[in-house]
């Protein structure tokens, strides 16, 4: 019955948008009237208002609605919510003080001279106007409005000035900073949980295993990695409208001719030219070089796109005026003196500690200050100057508002469109579609480019992409990333500002395009660039690392960048270490050879035992390596046949789980038809669930004799392989550990030798001072010499101390005692380490450096910038991993 609910629900909401209601009213609208009318019926006819409801219903909504708000609209992970009016705001203001007017007349004026070089400017601008203000019809009006007039009275061709203009108006919903990214983030780090969790139950189905390894996690994404990610498709999406004008200009000259510049390029068009193009320039590098260096979140960069767009509002307002440039100087040089206060002092009030850092401290709420008198005098300029401040900001309230209410409606419809089933639906027919994820992916993908004939983007990111991207993240025979998907969706949603007959850019350039331009040859002067489009779209599926390099490459190397040995870069950095090894195994077998003449007599016999234990290891990892890659080979050599039966049987599993899935909810139906009245009813379900049951024994009959021989055969392989791996991992940390943590002692020789004095002297102390007052100091004692390699035994000591010292019944005695083993541990290892010093220490440092990129690259804190790049690109693809499910 719920199924008859959902087609309600379609048409519904199909009828409401033909009709021309708000997007805002019609989604929630029109599942609010079909969630009434099921629980109504529901409570005539069932006595049960969730009865027909495929899951939930009103009645558990609410008694959880509370919660269920708080949890979708007010967690913190959902704070990238908050870049949203940020961004609408810096757009806005660049395009209400005619900043973006300038940088356009400018441009034409510098690439007009060149065969379509009009057009090309408005790309190039286009592009600007994209990562500084992101509005599609603020940046289509603007370009309609100055450069439409000018391509037609150079006799530019209608369809080719039209299609330019729109499609390049429309490059900020790809180009960051992007709402439509934003969203996709928003909705994506929710559907990549839920793909997780589809994942592990699939391997836990597949394999019987209770839990997944993490190397198969789906990998989520941020505001942050989407807007990396799509950097590089824009830009390849930018570069292929430029050649298409080229070739145009170049096939048709007569319909893209050169426009001579009337002026002359001299010093004062350069320093134009400099003007309109730089600060933007400098915008852009602000906000998305914040995020991608890690200094600041996509709010934080979104606050700094917004007020770097008051700062160059203030002077562009004010020009040809007294001081026009004030504001903007001031706030320059408070940056730049932020930028040097930050390098060479501390400004951590809390860390205040000298002279130097209550200078750093003042110079830098002094710099703040400054800055903040530049943006209050030129929000001061944007309030006075034909009331644009008040313009900006009731304008930026209404999209906003718009942005956030389409939200809301989303989220109710999706819920709607889930409590009738419809996930189920749209889960069972991509599942049951042969020709795997690209397929399903190819189908999604059509659907969302139809949908945007005549849906907004957000409509699509918020109603389409939560029900259909978990299904595409949790299929493990592509693996892709949720930041390549997001990118993906977002290039497809560009179109549905282009796709007539209800694209918005249309409607924009319609709205300013004189008499003479006809909306035909508006609608086909797109058309070209709507293929570009989807040519950009096959070239970014094609080739991933467009979208997943960037991020990778940002994240291997921030700070926070994770270690080696890492589960989801295992694959990559031992593809690293192989090929390190072609290279180095015969210098690294040399470099061990060296290193056992060392004279480890001078070290303890534990010591030197483990160290010189160490070397055989070295040969035992390569050997393992070798085996390893016969593994591999073997394996993939197996996959070849087996991948097909794998895929046959698997996708006969997934029906027969589906069928399980309806005889489970059968199964509940049935038990609650108890009245005798209720017969008949219960008699229909009952051969429904005995024809399902003989449609799932069928199924399982087609499951071929061998495959299960098939399975053990290649399952051996998969763990001979794996088993190989964990044997190389121990091996490689035996050969690389013993021989590191020696040099890393003999590193902190000069810091432990410092601390000679204070442990030969906290015996008098303990002996003089009460128990109670020498807890601390051995407390500190003992912290410094656990920051030592190599000092954990005489930590151990001291702490035992302390402890003798703050029990119940202090013992000065025992303390004493164990004050006294860790100075005698201190003065052995004092001899032992100063001879190292000499002896082992250089040698001991050519050869951990050797061992570093390859034996013992899982034992570092964190990649090299070599290693780090080289596992950017290789995680940069996507990687097959069906057969382990």
């Amino acid at each position: 019955m719920e199924l008859y609910f959902l087609a309600l629900l379609v048409l519904l909401m199909a009828f409401a948008l033909g009709a021309g209601y708000p997007v805002a009213f019609a989604l929630p609208g029109s599942s609010i009237i079909t969630i009434l009318l099921a629980a109504g019926f529901g409570y005539l006819f069932a006595g049960d208002t969730d009865a027909f409801f495929a899951q939930g219903g009103p009645s558990q909504w609410l008694s959880a609605g509370v919660t269920n708000l708080r949890g979708v609209y007010w967690e913190p992970e959902r704070d990238t919510l908050i870049a949203i009016p940020l961004f609408i705001f810096m757009g806005i203001m660049l395009q209400r003080s005619k900043i973006a007017e300038d940088l356009l007349i400018t441009m034409a004026q510098l690439f007009g001279p060149i065969p379509g070089g009009l057009g090309i400017s408005v790309v190039f601008v286009g592009a600007l106007l994209a990562a500084t203000t992101g509005i599609v019809g603020a940046t289509v009006v603007a370009m309609g409005l100055i450069s439409l007039p000018a391509m037609l009275r150079n006799n530019y061709s209608q369809q080719l000035a039209t299609g330019t203009i729109a499609a390049s108006g429309t490059l900020g919903q790809i180009i960051p900073p992007s709402i439509v990214l934003i969203i996709l983030a928003d909705q994506l780090t929710s559907a990549a949980d839920q793909a997780g969790t589809a994942r592990k139950a699939l391997f836990k189905d597949s394999t019987g295993e209770l839990s997944m390894p993490s190397i198969f996690d789906v990998s989520s994404t941020s505001a942050g990695e989407m807007f990396l990610g799509a950097i590089v498709p824009g830009l390849v999406l930018v570069g292929l409208y430029m050649v298409y004008i080229l070739i145009f200009a170049a096939i048709r000259p007569k319909s893209a001719p050169p426009v001579p510049y009337d002026g002359k390029y001299d010093a004062k068009f350069a320093l134009k030219v400099f003007l309109s193009l730089f600060p933007p320039l400098i915008l852009i590098f602000l906000v998305l070089g914040s995020i991608i260096a890690g200094v600041a979140t996509v709010n934080q960069a979104g606050a700094i796109g917004a007020g770097g767009a008051l700062i160059m509002a203030g002077y562009r307002l004010h020009e040809g005026k007294k001081n026009a440039y004030f504001p903007a100087i001031i706030a320059i040089l408070a940056l730049l003196a932020l930028t040097f206060i930050l390098s060479f002092f501390d400004t951590n009030i809390r860390n205040i500690r000298t002279n130097a850092d209550v200078i750093g401290v003042v110079l830098a709420t002094l710099s703040v200050i400054a800055l903040c008198v530049a943006l209050i005098w030129s929000g001061w300029r944007a309030f006075k100057t034909d009331d644009t401040l008040q313009g900006v900001m009731i304008e930026t309230a209404k999209t906003t508002s718009l942005v956030f209410i389409i939200l809301l409606g989303a989220a109710i419809l999706t819920a709607a469109f889930r409590a009738f089933g419809g996930e189920h639906l749209v889960k069972e027919f991509l599942n049951g579609i042969g020709g795997g994820f690209w397929t399903k992916f190819i189908i999604v993908m059509a659907v969302i480019f139809v949908l945007g004939f005549f849906l907004d983007f957000i409509e699509i990111a918020v109603v389409v992409v939560p029900i259909v991207a978990p299904i595409l993240l949790a299929d493990p025979s592509a693996n892709v990333t949720a930041v390549w998907l997001g990118v993906m969706i977002g290039l497809n949603i560009q179109t549905s500002f282009l796709t007539p007959p209800f694209g918005f850019a249309l409607f924009y350039l319609r709205g300013v395009a004189p008499a003479v331009v006809k909306t035909l040859q508006i609608y086909k002067g797109v058309v070209p660039f709507i293929c570009i489009q989807l040519i950009a779209l096959v070239i970014v599926g094609m080739v991933p690392q467009l979208v997943n390099y960037l991020p990778n490459r940002v994240a291997l190397l921030s700070e926070t960048a994770p270690p080696p040995r890492n589960p989801r870069l295992t694959y990559c950095v031992g593809e690293f270490v192989s090929a390190e090894l072609k290279e180095t195994r015969g210098t690294l077998l040399a470099a061990v050879d060296t290193a056992r003449q060392l004279d480890y007599g001078i070290l303890p016999d534990k010591l030197s035992k483990s160290v010189t234990g160490s070397f055989d290891n070295v040969a035992a990892a390569i050997a393992l390596l070798d085996e390893r890659e016969l593994a591999e080979d073997t394996l993939q050599n197996a996959s070849g046949g087996f991948k097909p039966l794998h895929t046959q049987v698997r996708a006969i599993e997934a029906d027969m789980r589906n069928i399980d899935d309806d005889l489970e909810d059968l199964e509940v139906l049935i038990d609650r038809l108890r009245d005798p009245s209720q017969a008949a009813q219960r008699e229909r379900l009952e051969a429904r669930f005995a024809s399902l049951e003989g449609e799932r024994d069928a199924l399982e009959a087609t499951i071929p004799d061998s495959w299960d021989q098939a399975y053990a055969d290649y399952d051996a392989l998969l763990d001979a392989r794996n088993g190989i791996d964990r044997e190389y991992f121990q091996t490689a940390a035996n050969a690389y550990e013993p021989a590191a943590a020696l040099l890393a002692s003999l590193n902190s020789f000069d810091a432990f030798k410092a601390l000679g004095p204070e442990i030969e002297a906290i015996a008098g102390q303990v002996s003089d001072g009460e128990p109670a007052d020498m807890v601390e100091p051995l407390n500190v004692l003992s912290r410094k010499f656990g920051e030592i390699e190599g000092a954990s035994d005489i930590k151990s000591d001291l702490s035992q101390a302390r402890r003798a010292l703050r029990s119940k019944t202090p013992s000065k005695e025992k303390a004493l005692a164990e004050i006294q083993k860790a100075v005698d541990e201190y003065r052995d290892q004092l001899v032992w380490r100063e001879k190292a010093e000499t002896a082992l220490k250089p040698g001991l440092t050519t050869y951990v450096d050797m061992l570093n990129p390859t034996i013992g690259i899982r034992q570092q804190r964190r990649l090299t910038r070599e290693q780090a790049l080289f596992v950017a690109s290789c995680t940069s693809d996507h990687r097959d991993i069906s057969l382990n499910f």
